[in-house]
C-alpha cells in the first residue's frame, strides 16, 4: 500500500516538473538579431531601424551625455489597428546596459504613441541619452505590446556591427 502511495508521488512530481518545462519553453522570448537597415517582425509589425546620428536636443531638453538619434520606419502587418508607443524602444551598449528613450519635440516625427493602422507604413524618430563612443557597437531592442501578444523581441545593430 505504501509503495503504491510512493509511486503516486513520484508519478506526480514528474508530472509537474514536466508540465512547468513545457511551459516554461513555451513562453522564452525569441530574439531575432538583424543589422541596421534590415527589417525585424516583432509580433503583428515589421520594423527598420536606422541610425541618424547625434542629436543636441533643443532648447528645452539637453543630453546628459550625447542624444543618438534613430529613425523607425513601421508597418502593422496585421488585420487590426494596433499601439505602438516609444516606450517599446531600447538602447543597449556593449556591456549591456539599457537605456530608455527621451521624449520631446525634436523633429516633427518624433514618437510617443501612434496607433498603427494595417498595411500603413509611418515613419518616426527617437533619441537615448547615453554615454556614446562611435568605436563601440550600440544595438536597438523592440519589444511588442501588450495587445501583440507575442514572445518575439527585435535586436537591431545600428553602430560598429
Amino acid at each position: 500500500m505504501a509503495g503504491i502511495l510512493i509511486i503516486i508521488i513520484v508519478v506526480g512530481v514528474i508530472a509537474t516538473i514536466g508540465l512547468a518545462f513545457s511551459y516554461y519553453v513555451a513562453f522564452q522570448p525569441n530574439f531575432i538579431y538583424v543589422n541596421t537597415g534590415e527589417s525585424v517582425q516583432v509580433g503583428s509589425v515589421k520594423y527598420i531601424i536606422e541610425y541618424i546620428g547625434e542629436n543636441n536636443g533643443d532648447e528645452k531638453t539637453r543630453p546628459e551625455h550625447t542624444f543618438i538619434e534613430i529613425s523607425i520606419v513601421a508597418e502593422n502587418l496585421g488585420e487590426r489597428t494596433t499601439y505602438m508607443t516609444g516606450g517599446q524602444f531600447y538602447i543597449l551598449d556593449e556591456n549591456d546596459d539599457k537605456y530608455q528613450p527621451v521624449y520631446g519635440n525634436f523633429s516633427e516625427n518624433d514618437l510617443l504613441n501612434d496607433l498603427l493602422e494595417p498595411n500603413q507604413p509611418v515613419s518616426y524618430t527617437t533619441q537615448f541619452d547615453i554615454p556614446f563612443d562611435e568605436n563601440k557597437q550600440y544595438r536597438i531592442g523592440i519589444l511588442p505590446t501588450k495587445e501583440q501578444a507575442s514572445i518575439d523581441i527585435g535586436i537591431i545593430c545600428v553602430t560598429n556591427c
